[in-house]
This record gives C-alpha cells, structure tokens and sequence, in this order.
C-alpha cells in the first residue's frame, strides 16, 4: 500500500458504486477524496442552478465520506495544478478518478495524467458514469452510432457490468472542509422545498419509482401534472446514483414480475438516451456550441432579443409553454414533454439560434448536464445525430390540449389563467370576451397575447430550413 491516495471526484458523488473511490481506499494507507471547482480551460462550469445542487450534494458527502475514515477536500482552481499540488501536499501516491467524456474534459485529464505521472504518482482512470464506454459500442462498420433505435438495441443486449459495493469502512474521522467557500444564494430557497439532495435520496427515489410509478409511467412520462417520471435526472447528473445502479435495480424488478417488464424496457430506453447524449459527446466536437449536422452552421437565426426575454420569463402568451419557464424557474426542473415543447417553439417558431436557449437551460436546471442538455436542444432544433426533422415543429397550443387536457399542468404555473374553462386554457387570447371577463383575464394586461402567431412561424422555419 502507498502511504496516500487520492480519489478525484467529478460527476460522481456518492460511495457505492464509484470504482475510483473504491481503488483510492484499497490502494491507499489513508485515502482523501477530492473535488475541485474547476476554472480548468476547456471544462465547462456549472450553471447557477447546478452549483446550488453541488453544494448541497458535497455537504451529505462530506458527512458519509467522514463516517468511513475518508476527509473530502474541496478546492478551486485550474485542476491540471490543483491535483498535481494536492497529490505533492498530502504525498499521494496514486490518485483515482471515473473518467468523462466532454472533448475539454478529456483533454485536461490526460495532462493531469501526464504531469502526474512525470511526477512519480501512480493514475488510473475508470468506467463510473455511462453503462457503456463509448468507445466499446459501435455500429457493423465499427462506426459511432447516430441513430438512436439501432444504439438501444445493441446496448440492451451488452452486459453491463454490476454495480460495485461500497469500500470497506476505516475508523471514522471528523467532517473536513466541504464546500465551505459557497455562500447560497437567496433564490436558492425556492429550489430546495422540491428536492433532497445525496446518495441516500437518490437511491429512495429510485426504490419509490420503481415500487409506486413504473406501472404508469410509458403513458403517465408525456402528462407534466402527473408525478410520473422518476426525477432522478439531477441525481445521475451528480453521480449520486450511478447508471449501473438504477439499470440492474430496474432489471430486478423486470425478472421478479414479468408483467413489468414492458414498462422496465420502456424505462431503460430512457436511461439509454443518455448513454446515446454521452456516445455524441464523445465522438464529436463540442456539441453545445457546434451543428452536429454541419448544414446548420449556416442557418439564418433571428436576433430577437425581446421575444427572447419573453421566453425566459414564461411570458409568451402561449401557457404551455408559459407553464413550462415558470416550473423550470422555481424548481430548477421542467418535465421532459415541456422541455421539447418550450425548445421548439424557440429555435422554430421564433427561429432563436439552439445555443441561447441551452445556454439558459444550463444556468436554470439543476440536471443541467454536459451531455443531455445539449444533445437534447440539438435534436429539438434538427441540428443533431437522430434528430426531430426540420419539418416537425410542435404546435404548443394543440399539444397542451392533448398533454394537459384537465388545464391541471397550466393552473398551477400560470394560476392567473385558472379561472378560464377547459376549452380556452390553451388559447386564452381567441376566448370570447364575456369568457375572459368572467375569469378575470385581460389579454395585454394580466396575461400576454401571443408574442408569436403559430401557423406562420412554422411557415417560416420550414422556408428558413429549407434554404440550407
């Protein structure tokens, strides 16, 4: 054993299942798990929502990791200095991390690797935070897959590798520095009355899914006032669950009671969707700022940046959407439906160049993740590998008539459109007049006519699209 190793820590924060911590207590007389808030060029930070989570994520951490003889040590800086100045400080042997995939990422870990290694320190790198690396799936040809149906059915059919235990326990220690340079901010508090944040949390909302929702949820996933959808986005964004975890979980269910199974498969293929976001990350430029299909480097975006701060602030006259912004406002999340919904209405009806509105789902989504996010804005606006063609644009008033028939989604986001029937909820400016008065509601006034007139805007995309 070395006298002192190091687990790096990044996007997986929790204990069981983390390969890197695993190998840091096994190798290691005492082992220091670390986190570093990077400013490393090339790796991008976390939006402001995200941070928040971070910090919450970091703090239970600490606290577990302490319980089994482990200090966590968190640092800012460019990490291609802070590890090799950690690893000289504490006289770390070998240092541990489960590797990511961004092209930034990739890049400053192989210089760390290399400075550390001429520095006479031991690395290793592992597979933590995808079911499949991406380099061990590939088409026929042996080529990156970009089409998401024959990627799925390749991977069900791989073995994926059983999650690790968790490292055996040293004499507890006393808590050491968390992320004690943060300071929450005010808005902050909105976000936590909706989540409980740590590896605890993350493993209960995966038994709860999986014990009370996955029956409904192949249906129950596209209605956004149903509590359907497992809300484990944010954990795996923060590896407070691994992937392994929640496959082979899933997985046991699905072989205890075959009557389950559809709606397991229906569920994995999900989970899947975001191994595929991390096999496009890898294999491609940096896909939340460059055209996945190189065509659209040319598309003519409007720059309309009032219809854009409309947007922000879910105030576009259109409630689906409206309710949509607003969710992700105060909760730091927006169910998946309304997430493909507010994207194309964007980057199609308002022909908003993609890269604006990823930009703002980053600094507002607590899951904001380097790969899901921009891959799913790509696909949204056509750009991307599978992507939703440039001729599907979604009608945001006939898709929350059908997604959000009851109005249940739209009262509670836009409660000032609560008193209007059924019938006009999705279109309150084409109410009649004695409609609106008797709900209260004046157009321009109290609620915002449509700052976009659907059936025309779609003409435009179609006509801008068809120009590349």
């Amino acid at each position: 054993m070395t006298s002192s190793s190091i687990a790096w820590l990044r996007n997986d924060l929790r204990i069981a299942d983390n390969p890197a911590l695993s190998a840091a207590v096994r190798v290691g007389e005492t082992t220091l798990a670390v986190y570093v808030h990077e400013t490393t060029p090339g790796v991008r930070p976390p939006g402001a929502a995200a941070r928040w989570w971070l910090h919450c994520s970091l703090e239970a951490l600490k606290v577990a990791l302490a319980e089994r003889g482990i200090k966590l040590v968190v640092r800012d800086g460019d990490a291609t200095e802070v590890l090799p100045g950690l690893a000289a400080e504490h006289g770390a042997g070998s240092v541990f991390w489960n590797r990511r995939y961004a092209p930034g990422e990739r890049g400053a870990d192989a210089a760390i690797k290399a400075r550390l290694r001429a520095d006479g320190v031991a690395v290793e790198s592992f597979a933590g935070n995808v079911l499949v690396e991406p380099w061990e799936i590939a088409t026929g040809q042996g080529k990156p897959y970009s089409v998401f149906t024959p990627f799925w059915n390749t991977l069900r059919d791989m073995p994926i590798a059983q999650p690790q235990r968790r490292p055996d326990a040293a004499k507890p220690v006393k808590a050491a520095e968390g992320d004690g340079g943060y300071t929450a901010p005010a808005w902050s508090a909105k976000l936590a009355a909706h989540w409980s944040i740590g590896e605890t949390w993350a493993r209960e909302r995966l038994d709860d899914f999986l014990d009370r929702q996955l029956d409904d949820y192949a249906q129950g996933r596209d209605v956004p006032s149903q509590d359907a959808t497992s809300r484990l986005s944010p954990h795996l964004r923060f590896g407070e669950i691994s992937a392994r975890q929640v496959w082979h979980a899933a997985q046991a269910v699905a072989h205890a009671d075959h009557g389950k199974q559809a709606a397991v498969g229906k569920f994995l293929s999900e989970l899947a969707w975001r191994d595929f976001s991390y096999h496009q990350l890898y294999h491609r430029a940096d896909i939340a700022t460059v055209p996945m299909q190189s065509k659209y480097a040319g598309m003519d975006w409007r720059r309309a940046d009032k219809d854009l701060k409309a947007w922000q602030r879910g105030q576009t006259g259109l409630p689906i959407i409206d309710a949509g912004m607003r969710e992700l406002w105060q909760t730091g999340y927006m169910q998946n439906r309304v997430r493909m919904l507010v994207a194309s209405l964007l980057a199609k009806n308002l022909l908003i160049d993609w890269r604006l509105g990823e930009q703002w789902f980053w600094d507002c989504l607590v899951d904001g993740d380097v790969a899901n996010n921009p891959a799913s804005w790509q696909w949204v606006a056509g750009s991307g590998l599978d992507a939703a063609p440039y001729f599907r644009i979604f009608n945001a008033v006939s898709q929350g008539e059908r997604f959000d028939a009851q109005g249940d989604y739209v009262r509670r986001w836009v409660p000032e459109l609560a008193g209007l029937p059924d019938k006009w909820l999705h279109q309150p400016a084409e109410a009649p007049r004695e409609v609106l008065e008797q709900a209260g509601v004046r157009i321009g006034q109290t609620y915002p006519r449509p700052i976009v007139d659907l059936k025309a805007s779609r003409i435009r995309a179609l006509e801008a699209a068809g120009r590349l």
